[in-house]
C-alpha cells in the first residue's frame, strides 16, 4: 500500500521535480531527469492527470486529483497508484528522457505483475527480473555511485526485490498487504464496546470473527446473500446480469450495425431491444455507449470500454479491447451478444519499448463493429486518449489501456441502482 503509494511515489516525484536535497558538490542543472523543475511542464502534466478522471470507470474508485495542485494536500495512496503506475507510463512518454522513462516502465511492470490476484512461477520470475534491472539502472542513472547522491536511494527502493521473492513464500500481496490489515483493524476497532481492557476485548473479537468466518465457509447458507439481482434484471448465469435501462420499443439499428447482425445470423435483422448495462462476475458494471453518450462528457465516469476473452479467429487482427455499443438478448433468445467497436492492436514498438506497460491503440468506430458473446467480457477498463510520437515519427491521436490496479485482489462491490422505465 504505502510502498506502491506515497513511498515510491514521493521518490520519483521528488527526483523529477528536483526537490531532492542537493549537496554543494552537486548541481541541479546536471539533473537531466528533473523535467518538472519547469513549472509549466509540471502544471501541464497535472492538468493532464486531472483530465483523465472522466475516462476512469466508477469501479476504479477515486480518480487522481491534479498532483501539481494537490500533491501536498492529503494525496491518497490510491491516487498515487492510479497516477504513477496506471496513467504514468502513457502520460510521461515524451516528457521524461527515454532512459529514465524506460527505467520507470520496468518498475511499473513489476508492480503490475505483483498486484495480480494469482501468480505463476513465470510471473514471479518476470517481476523479479524487472525489479532487479530497475534497481541496478536506477543506481546507475540517478545515484551514479556518487557519495553526494546516496540519499537518492531510499530504503523503499530495495523493497521491490523482496516483494517478488516473497511471492514464493507468501503468495499475492492480497494476503499481507496493508490494505487488508488496516481494514481488519478498523472493523475490529469499531466492534469494541468496553473501554476497559481494550486489548483483551480486541483479542476476543478477533477470535470470534475467525470462528464466524469459518462457519460461513463451511455452511454458506448461514448468511444468505442480499438482493443481488435488482428489479427487472436478467440473470445470464456465471455471474453475468443484464441491468436496466432497456429499450421500451424495438430498436432499429444503423446500416453498419444491420450489416454486422446480418452477417452474424446469416439472416435478415430481427426485432430486438437493447440493454444498457451488464454486471460482470467481478462486480464491475459495463455501460453502453448509447446511454453514456446522452450525458455531458464531464458528468460521466466512462465504463463502456471492456476487455474481451475470445479466440483470435473471432476478431480481426487478434484485437481484444472494445467499446460497448449495446447488449441484445432477443436476437434468438438463446444467445446474449454485445456489439463492440474493436480497438486496433497496440503499437508493437511502443509496447516493447515500454515493457508492455503502454498498450497504445487506435479507435475505428463503426468500421470495426463486431458481435461477441456477452460472457466473453472479462472486465471494464479505461482507454485514455493521448497523442504520442511513435517510433516511425508519426504523431496521431490514440488511446492507451489502463486496467484497474489489483482488480483481481478484491471483488468490486459497485452500487447498482434501478433505472426507471421512464429513463429508457
Amino acid at each position: 500500500m504505502h510502498f506502491e503509494g506515497p513511498n515510491m511515489g514521493s521518490l520519483f516525484t521528488d527526483l523529477w521535480r528536483g526537490t531532492m536535497r542537493c549537496d554543494a558538490t552537486d548541481d541541479k542543472d546536471s539533473w537531466d531527469w528533473a523535467v518538472f523543475r519547469d513549472k509549466t511542464v509540471w502544471m501541464d502534466h497535472g492538468a493532464s492527470v486531472a483530465a483523465c478522471a472522466q475516462y476512469l470507470p466508477g469501479s476504479f474508485d477515486r480518480p487522481p486529483r491534479n498532483p501539481a495542485e494537490k500533491i501536498n494536500t492529503y494525496y491518497k495512496a490510491w491516487e498515487f497508484i492510479l497516477w504513477l503506475w496506471g496513467l504514468g507510463p502513457g502520460l510521461l512518454y515524451g516528457i521524461l528522457p527515454d532512459k529514465y522513462w524506460q527505467n520507470f516502465c520496468k518498475f511499473v511492470r513489476g508492480v503490475r505483475i505483483m498486484s495480480q490476484h494469482s501468480l505463476t512461477f513465470e510471473d514471479i520470475q518476470e517481476a523479479h527480473r524487472c525489479f532487479c534491472e530497475w534497481e541496478y539502472e536506477f543506481e546507475c542513472i540517478y545515484y551514479q555511485r556518487r557519495a553526494d547522491r546516496i540519499h537518492f536511494v531510499r530504503p523503499c527502493a530495495h523493497q521491490g526485490n523482496h516483494l517478488a521473492t516473497e511471492g514464493f513464500r507468501s503468495g499475492p500481496s492480497a494476503c499481507y498487504a496493508q490494505w487488508t490489515m488496516e481494514r481488519v483493524i478498523g472493523m475490529l476497532g469499531m466492534e469494541i464496546r468496553q473501554p476497559s481492557n481494550p486489548f483483551s476485548n480486541l483479542t476476543f473479537l478477533a477470535i470470534r470473527r475467525c470462528q464466524i468466518n469459518a462457519l460461513k465457509v463451511m455452511i454458506p447458507d448461514l448468511e444468505p446473500p442480499d438482493n443481488l439481482l435488482p428489479n427487472h434484471s436478467v440473470n445470464l448465469g456465471g455471474g453475468y446480469v443484464l441491468l436496466r435501462a432497456r429499450d421500451r420499443y424495438n430498436y432499429h439499428p444503423s446500416e453498419a450495425e444491420s450489416r454486422v447482425i446480418s452477417e452474424f445470423l446469416d439472416a435478415p435483422v430481427p426485432k430486438f431491444k437493447r440493454w444498457a448495462r451488464l454486471r460482470l462476475p467481478n462486480g464491475q458494471v459495463a455501460r453502453c455507449a448509447w446511454k453514456e453518450t446522452l450525458k455531458p462528457v464531464e458528468k460521466v465516469r466512462m465504463a463502456r470500454n471492456v476487455k474481451l476473452a475470445i479466440k483470435a479467429d473471432d476478431i480481426n487482427d487478434n484485437e481484444n479491447d472494445g467499446e460497448l455499443e449495446y447488449h441484445d438478448d432477443e436476437i434468438y433468445r438463446f444467445v446474449t451478444v454485445a456489439m463492440v467497436s474493436v480497438y486496433s492492436r497496440p503499437d508493437p514498438e511502443l509496447l516493447q519499448k515500454s515493457m508492455q506497460t503502454v498498450w497504445s491503440c487506435k479507435y475505428h468506430g463503426d468500421e470495426a463493429l463486431q458481435l461477441v458473446s456477452a460472457k466473453s467480457i472479462q472486465s471494464v477498463v479505461a482507454m485514455i486518449p493521448h497523442r504520442p510520437k511513435l517510433q516511425s515519427g508519426v504523431v496521431e491521436d490514440r488511446f492507451f489501456l489502463l486496467e484497474k490496479p489489483g482488480l483481481g485482489l478484491v471483488t468490486v462491490d459497485e452500487e447498482v441502482e434501478d433505472e426507471a422505465d421512464g429513463d429508457e
